[in-house]
């Protein structure tokens, strides 16, 4: 397995090392978590550019990136040395009592990387989640506001202030009586929506019986919500209702970032910029760091700090997670990874369209941008069956949308053009 390899099914998947920690982890871990089936888990245990393999020898060719995070590929050399030198020389910090050199080159990079030409800052957290809560937390301090208006399919995370915000039952039910009750929830539009939608933004903020609406926070593209692109219209104009005494626009583009969508950042192909912009996953290709990157007049809604933050966390700016973002950041910029997604893109469109009018009785549709795709199937059953079939060929691909009924495509940037094609040639058989 050289990270540019072709699948190897050497024991059907799940093969009996994987069926035998499956068992010992249902002894000592919590049920809720990990799904242990008939055709679930495999265990992973190394991996290598688009390449993932098995405790039982299996290869396999991800397209899911590992929830697209893998953006410079899984244990790229480059972010692999950076987090080696920086855990030999300090593992840990006080991110908020006493920083890292690492820090300030991160926070200086990321600044310079989100759209928009005025002075921004940042607010580093380890989740994107956490992002998200900074975002929300930031919006009320800077317009003293506390109502968001969020949107139907949304994934905002799952700690209490994200929860929020994130749509579908299945996440809120259990713990809506614990819910802070802030948002407004409308329908995320598509292109024949998108003006009844705005209508609708429009009438929630002239709504004075409920909380003021201080934010709109919008994913460009709905990632766990099913791969779906907003209208470049529609983004557009919830730019221009967030102006002058208007809401605060936050945009999460901690799934969408950094080159997935062969722009830096999604909310580049309708030209837009966040008053607020979460960021994670692709950042560190694998560490665990995230960041809230905000417009400097927003961010300093926050007072000075005098010894005390008010919102921080114990790995806030974490030498070791900031090292391994500025080489993921390097990576993707060295190698032209940004634009490879833009060129990609098409080629990628095309082989799913071909899959498509293969499979008409399963496949609605696809949509997507750059390496960032969905495919509708009819339903979810298809789905699911889809996705074990590939499995078992040695394809990684994942579920996603309210109903689990869109297979979601969010491969490595560094997929190579014969390993993409094998790949959505082996999903295509398995959607017939």
């Amino acid at each position: 397995m050289n990270g540019t390899s072709l699948p190897e099914i050497v024991v059907r998947p799940p093969g009996p090392e994987s069926r035998r920690l499956a068992a010992e982890l249902r002894r000592v871990e919590s049920r809720n978590v990990t799904y242990v089936g008939q055709d679930s888990p495999i265990f992973l245990k190394s991996g290598a550019g688009a390449n993932l393999q098995d405790v039982d020898g299996n290869i396999y060719i991800d397209l899911c990136g590992a929830f697209a995070v893998a953006a410079v590929g899984h244990s790229n050399p480059r972010v692999i040395a950076a987090i080696a030198k920086q855990a030999a020389r300090l593992l840990h910090g006080m991110g908020d009592v006493y920083p890292t050199e690492e820090k300030v080159i991160l926070a200086r990079e990321l600044c310079a990387l989100a759209p928009g030409s005025f002075e921004k800052r940042v607010y580093f957290g380890v989740t994107g989640a956490d992002a998200v809560e900074a975002a929300l937390k930031t919006a009320v301090m800077a317009t003293g506001k506390p109502g968001v208006i969020c949107f139907e399919g949304a994934y905002h995370g799952l700690s209490y202030g994200a929860l929020e915000v994130t749509d579908r039952d299945h996440f809120r039910a259990p713990f809506a009586g614990q819910l802070g009750g802030f948002s407004r929830r409308l329908p995320y539009p598509d292109e024949t929506t998108w003006l009844e939608n705005l209508a609708a933004i429009e009438r929630v903020l002239g709504d004075r019986t409920s909380p003021a609406i201080g934010a709109i926070m919008v994913e460009p593209i709905q990632g766990r919500g099913g791969d779906r692109p907003a209208p470049i219209a529609w983004l557009r104009a919830v730019r221009d209702l967030c102006r002058a005494d208007g809401p605060l626009l936050i945009l999460d583009e901690v799934y969408s970032g950094f080159g997935r969508t062969g722009r830096w950042f999604a909310c580049e192909h309708a030209g837009i910029a966040a008053d607020l912009l979460c960021v994670g996953k692709g950042m560190a290709s694998g560490f665990p760091i995230s960041a809230c990157i905000g417009r400097a007049e927003v961010m300093d809604g926050w007072p000075t700090s005098t010894g005390e933050a008010i919102h921080t966390s114990t790995f806030l700016g974490s030498p070791t997670g900031c090292a391994a973002a500025i080489a993921s950041i390097t990576e993707i910029r060295d190698r032209k990874l940004v634009e490879r997604a833009e060129s990609f893109g098409p080629l990628i469109e095309e082989l799913l369209r071909d899959a498509q009018r293969e499979a008409p009785d399963n496949v609605k549709g696809v949509r997507g941008r750059g390496m960032m795709w969905g495919i509708q199937c009819c339903n979810g059953e298809i789905a699911m069956k889809a996705a074990v079939e590939a499995l078992r060929n040695g394809v990684l691909v994942l579920t996603s949308g309210p109903l689990s009924d869109v297979i979601a495509l969010s491969p490595p940037l560094v997929i190579s053009d014969e390993q993409l094609r094998h790949a959505i040639s082996v999903l295509s058989c398995s959607l017939k």
